[in-house]
């Protein structure tokens, strides 16, 4: 049985954990603080101490015949993705993984104009964002060409669910575009996204990229107010286009400049998967019965 290590341990990263602590894994996660050490420990993983942006402290990781996936993002600034150039430069080739699971993102593709996207679709990010994505993407595929370690890439859409909903924006009554010029975004839930990264690791081709995302892709502005009648809030104020430039913060204006539609075959015919929440009102109802 495959050892795990995760970098970037947060909720999608302690979802994988748990699955493959039911199996009798041994998982471990990179820990930069002793309080996220802590936390890790709390839920049964053991911590790796490590800063991405230290390589010194990333010498000697336990990545021997180790499955890692790779959640950690980039840095919020600039074009590039330093952290995972440090990560994969400290894997000593004598002590390699047996494959690692990236987690990449849709920016990737940039504004497609809505149209229906696979995974043959030149990447062209048009935000600092997907062009980090992309960055980290192209670092690993030269990593990879360079060890012979395999790997796989998942770009994922929008992810959601109990503890990732725009609650706290709903509260405030910020604006929504106005829903007949709101984008196409696409949305995964968190729990099959969890499911989908070990079906990744699994089953992945080396080298492969996977869309992920539900493949019911909605607007923007429907989300919002779909998921404000799901939690019983009022629904936002909408704004127009021009308005919204001058409301609006600037990271949200770059969702909305860019608009496309995900197509999840390739994911759901090779990793075998079976989404339990295929769209968002599935994924939304199951709220009123989660404990």
């Amino acid at each position: 049985m495959n050892p795990v290590l995760i970098a970037g341990c947060g909720d999608i990263g302690q979802r994988v954990a748990q699955r493959y602590r039911a199996r009798g894994h041994r998982v471990r996660g990179l820990a930069r603080s002793e309080a996220s050490a802590a936390r890790l420990r709390a839920g049964g993983i053991e911590p790796v101490h490590g800063d991405l942006a230290d390589c010194a402290s990333l010498r000697d990781l336990p990545t021997t015949g180790a499955v890692i996936f790779y959640f950690a993002p980039p840095p919020a600034q600039g074009e590039h993705d330093p952290l995972l150039r440090n990560f994969l430069a400290a894997i000593d080739p004598a002590t390699a993984p047996v494959k690692l699971i990236l987690i990449s993102t849709t920016a990737v593709y940039g504004d497609c104009r809505g149209a229906w996207i696979t995974e043959a679709q030149a990447p062209r990010p048009q935000t600092a964002r997907g062009r980090r994505r992309l960055d980290a993407e192209n670092s690993l595929r030269h990593w990879g060409g360079e060890t012979g370690v395999p790997f796989v890439i998942l770009r994922v859409g929008g992810i959601y669910g109990p503890g990732r909903l725009p609650v706290a924006r709903l509260e405030k009554g910020l604006p929504i575009l106005a829903p007949s010029d709101s984008p196409y975004t696409n949305r995964i839930h968190q729990d099959d996204l969890a499911r989908i990264c070990v079906a990744a690791a699994e089953r992945g081709v080396a080298g492969d990229v996977f869309n992920v995302a539900d493949g019911h892709p909605g607007t923007m502005s429907q989300y919002f107010l779909d998921v404000a009648a799901a939690l019983g809030l009022p629904p936002p104020p909408v704004v127009s286009r021009a308005e919204a430039e001058r409301v609006m913060s600037a990271g949200m204006l770059s969702y909305l400049r860019e608009s496309r539609r995900v197509d999840n075959r390739k994911m759901r015919e090779e990793l075998g998967v079976e989404l339990r929440y295929p769209d968002l009102a599935a994924g939304l109802a199951a709220l009123k019965t989660a404990p």
